[in-house]
C-alpha cells in the first residue's frame, strides 16, 4: 500500500483582503507523478512554498514525509528536489561547478557527490557543456541544467514548476522523458504546467485548483468524465445557415454547436453514431462540407468547462 508523501489539510493563506489559499486539501501518494493545475493565481505556487515551508500559513497543516514541515525542518528538506520556472543558477560557474554546488548541500561525501553530479550530467544531456558557463547554453540546455541542479542529490521527492517553459521541442520530449525516469526510480513527482498536453502524457494524478480551492481531482479519464462532453466534431462547411445551425442544435445528443470561419464544432454528450447523423443532416439540406474529424474530450476541455477560463488565461 503507497504511502502519503504530502498531506496538506484546510490550508488557509491571506495577503490582507486576498485569501490564497482557502481550506486546500491535498494527498499526493508515493511514487505518483501528481499534476497540480490552476489559471494564473489559482495559488499554485503559494501551495508549493507552504509545502517548502517558504511561507507561514494562516491555518491547517502541511505534512511531508509524514511530520510537519517547519522553516528549519532540514531532515525533510534534504529529501525534496525542487525546479522553480525561473532559472536558478550560478552565472560565474560552469555547468559542472553548478551542480557540484548544489548537490554539495545536501551530499558532504566527495567520493559520493562526484557520483551523482556526473550521474545527473549524464541524465540530462549535457556531457558536452559541463565546462561551459550558463551564459553560452540555450534556453533549453540552460533548463536542464536547472533540472539536474534541483535532482542530482536523488530527493525522494521532485517539484517541478512549468520546467519546459520556453524551450525547444527536443529539449521539451528530454525533459518529459527524464521526469518519467526519475519517476521510474521511485521519485514522487510534483508537476506544474501550462501545457495540458505534457500533463496527459505524465501525470497519473491531476487537480485543478482554481480561488485556492480544489474543484476537482483524479486521474485524467475520471476528469474526463465529469464534464457534458463526449465527443467534439470538427466539419468544414460554406454557407450554413443560422437556421440550419439551429436545428444542428436539435439533433440527438448534441448540447451546443458553433459555427465561425467556415468551420462548424458540434459538441455532444453520449451517443455512438453522432457524426453519422451530422453528415446525414448536411447532406440531406444540400450543405457543402469537407474534412471531418472527431475529437475525444481533453484535458483542456475539463479545465475550460470547469474553471471558465483556458490555463494560458
Amino acid at each position: 500500500m503507497t504511502q502519503p508523501v504530502v498531506v496538506i489539510e484546510n490550508l488557509v493563506k491571506r495577503y490582507k483582503e486576498l485569501v490564497a489559499l482557502d481550506h486546500l486539501n491535498l494527498q499526493i501518494n508515493e511514487g505518483e507523478i501528481f499534476g497540480l493545475l490552476g489559471p494564473n493565481g489559482s495559488g499554485k505556487t503559494t501551495a508549493i512554498s507552504c509545502v517548502l515551508a517558504l511561507l507561514n500559513f494562516d491555518k491547517g497543516s502541511v505534512k511531508v514525509f509524514g511530520k510537519e514541515i517547519q522553516p528549519d525542518s532540514y531532515d525533510i528538506k534534504k529529501n525534496i528536489g525542487v525546479v522553480l520556472q525561473n532559472v536558478a543558477v550560478f552565472r560565474e560557474l560552469t555547468v559542472y561547478e553548478n551542480i557540484d554546488y548544489f548537490c554539495g548541500l545536501y551530499i558532504k561525501d566527495k567520493r559520493l557527490r562526484k557520483q551523482y553530479v556526473n550521474e545527473a550530467v549524464e541524465f540530462v544531456g549535457l556531457g558536452e557543456y559541463v565546462k561551459f558557463y550558463p551564459k553560452k547554453l540555450s534556453g533549453g540546455l540552460l533548463r536542464r541544467l536547472n533540472i539536474a541542479c534541483g535532482i542530482a542529490h536523488k530527493p525522494k521527492l521532485i517539484i517541478l514548476d512549468e520546467p519546459t517553459v520556453a524551450v525547444d521541442p527536443q529539449s521539451r520530449n528530454r525533459i518529459l522523458e527524464g521526469i518519467e525516469d526519475l519517476n521510474a526510480q521511485g521519485a514522487t513527482v510534483i508537476y506544474t504546467s501550462h501545457y495540458m498536453e505534457e500533463v496527459e502524457q505524465v501525470c497519473s494524478r491531476i487537480a485543478i485548483i482554481d480561488k485556492g480551492r480544489k474543484i476537482a481531482e483524479g486521474t485524467k479519464e475520471e476528469l474526463k468524465k465529469m464534464i457534458k462532453t463526449d465527443e467534439k466534431i470538427h466539419i468544414e462547411v460554406v454557407g450554413l445557415s443560422e437556421t440550419q445551425l439551429s436545428q444542428l442544435r436539435q439533433l440527438p445528443h448534441v448540447y451546443r454547436a458553433d459555427y465561425a470561419a467556415n468551420e462548424l464544432t458540434v459538441y455532444c454528450n453520449g451517443g455512438k453514431h453522432n457524426i453519422v447523423h451530422i453528415l446525414k443532416y448536411l447532406q440531406e439540406n444540400e450543405v457543402s462540407f469537407g474534412r471531418v474529424y472527431t475529437q475525444l474530450p481533453t484535458l483542456n476541455d475539463v479545465f475550460l468547462e470547469i474553471t471558465g477560463k483556458e490555463l494560458r488565461d
